[in-house]
């Protein structure tokens, strides 16, 4: 009797011992569960594009864009982010195009913010322009236009204990 062999397999190959099949990647957006990190020792130098979700701790002198991006608080990225919803917490020299928002109260922003729904915490450094962007101007769309928006912005302030104020 043997001890990885199944007794419903007789003759031939055990089908139970193969590796499960890879994940299949989505049509849209990033990879469900699936994360890529760049730690804090690391600098790259270029664009950063990721079909998974991203967390940055590092440095990236280049443009960025992903469908999720999470942000660390000594984190640096001197480019463009371009992203479906990101969370910021360290300094972007550069601008930011976000479908979905949240600037933490670390974050540092030299750069024009286009957005369809943000969230500030109390704390946070924009410098630079903020462009609401309509719900309906397209899928990742966030081109600039000089017409002014056609609906009211969405803007939720955070204090630091996490509570709407």
């Amino acid at each position: 009797m043997s001890v990885f062999s199944s007794s419903n397999n007789r003759g031939g190959r055990d089908a139970g011992t193969s590796m499960p099949p890879a994940p299949q990647p989505q049509s849209q957006g990033g990879k469900r569960g699936m994360f890529s990190v760049l730690g804090p020792d690391v600098t790259i130098t270029g664009n950063v594009t990721a079909t998974a979700d991203l967390h940055v701790d590092g440095r990236i002198d280049g443009d960025v864009n992903c469908g999720s991006l999470v942000q660390g608080t000594e984190s640096r990225i001197h480019g463009a982010v371009k992203a479906d919803v990101a969370r910021l917490a360290g300094a972007i020299e550069g601008s930011v195009s976000v479908r979905q928002l949240t600037i933490e109260r670390a974050a540092r922003i030299t750069g024009d913010v286009e957005y369809e729904t943000i969230a500030i915490e109390n704390g946070a450094s924009i410098d630079g322009r903020l462009k609401h962007v309509a719900v309906d101007a397209g899928a990742r769309s966030f081109e600039r236009t000089t017409s002014a928006p056609t609906s009211t912005p969405d803007i939720t302030l955070v204090s630091s204990s996490g509570a709407a104020a």
